[in-house]
């Protein structure tokens, strides 16, 4: 599809999301005026992080599909970034670590180009063979285990399956009536996020029994089932709209992302109090860093792709 003539559903799913920006901001401002006591500066940077990431979506979408993969890739290259920032990586590895670098170009070309083959086994079968090559070949053995495994789980993660939000710009439009790839790439960044957002209301609104105590202690059993409950009727209300899912598709890829989502916080909670952070970065002001806004993608993404895949391509 050439590009600034996106899908009129695309595009009207687009100005309901601004609108919803819109009237959070108002609220915000109304609140900050009602009740001046009160420190609404989270608050305010989180919804200016918001219309960041819409900004940055739309641009993502809204040009020649050859710049919404450079986008992609470059939201994959800060990911990764990110990424070893927080991971102690070895002086010998340096030299190692453009490799990776190298890594993510690649695989969005094998997205650029359509090849699904190499886009599915690049990073899993090439990558994971080359990179701990290049290791043994500087010759340093202690920490081996340790920086091939960091390495490599960081190269999947931030880059392949980040990845599968661009494949799926590249999916035949015919097969998707509703608004082609672009339309299925917006059913799955939305609900993944408003996934997010529910599940925390739930857990502030309700939540009294910790989902995973030692792990990420303000998730709760309530928010985690709110927000699935959420999410699905959300996924079932939009599906019609911008995806070839029937009905009972909807309720499952609705099940999907708010799952995977949840698993996919939680995974990189993990990461990040194993190495004693509370934010992968300071990127995204009232967010933390690009990791904690693409923590849920890394796992509703892949999910989401091949669900879809499976069943309609």
């Amino acid at each position: 599809m050439t590009r600034l003539s996106l899908p009129p559903q695309v595009m009207y799913a687009l100005l309901g999301a601004v609108a919803l920006l819109i009237i959070a901001s108002a609220v915000v401002l109304a609140l900050a005026r009602i009740r001046p006591e009160r420190d609404y500066t989270e608050l305010k940077l989180r919804i200016k992080t918001w219309w960041l990431i819409i900004i940055v979506f739309c641009l993502a979408i809204a040009f020649h599909r050859d710049v919404s993969l450079v986008v992609f890739a470059f939201v994959s290259f800060l990911a990764f970034k990110e990424y070893l920032s927080l991971i102690p990586t070895r002086r010998a590895d340096h030299r190692v670590l453009f490799w990776a670098y190298l890594a993510i170009p690649v695989q969005y070309y094998w997205v650029g180009i359509e090849w699904y083959g190499m886009f599915i086994i690049f990073i899993p079968v090439f990558a994971f063979l080359y990179l701990p090559m290049k290791m043994v070949l500087i010759g340093e053995t202690q920490g081996f285990l340790r920086a091939a495994s960091t390495l490599h789980w960081g190269l999947m993660t931030t880059v392949f399956c980040l990845s599968h939000m661009a494949y799926l710009l590249a999916l035949p439009d015919d097969r998707n009536p509703a608004g082609g790839g672009d339309a299925l790439l917006f059913y799955l960044v939305f609900l993944t996020q408003i996934n997010d957002v529910a599940q925390y209301v739930w857990g502030k609104s309700f939540g009294r029994h910790k989902a995973t105590p030692t792990v990420s202690p303000n998730k709760t059993i309530e928010g985690l089932i709110g927000g699935v409950a959420t999410t699905t009727l959300l996924a079932v209300a939009l599906a019609p709209w911008l995806t070839p899912l029937t009905r009972i598709e909807s309720v499952a890829a609705g099940v999907l992302i708010g799952m995977g989502g949840f698993i996919g916080d939680v995974t990189m909670s993990a990461l990040k109090r194993d190495i004693g952070v509370k934010d992968s970065g300071t990127l995204l002001p009232g967010h933390g860093g690009i990791l904690d806004r693409l923590d849920s993608l890394t796992y509703t993404a892949p999910l989401f792709f091949h669900f879809v895949y499976y069943l309609h391509y």
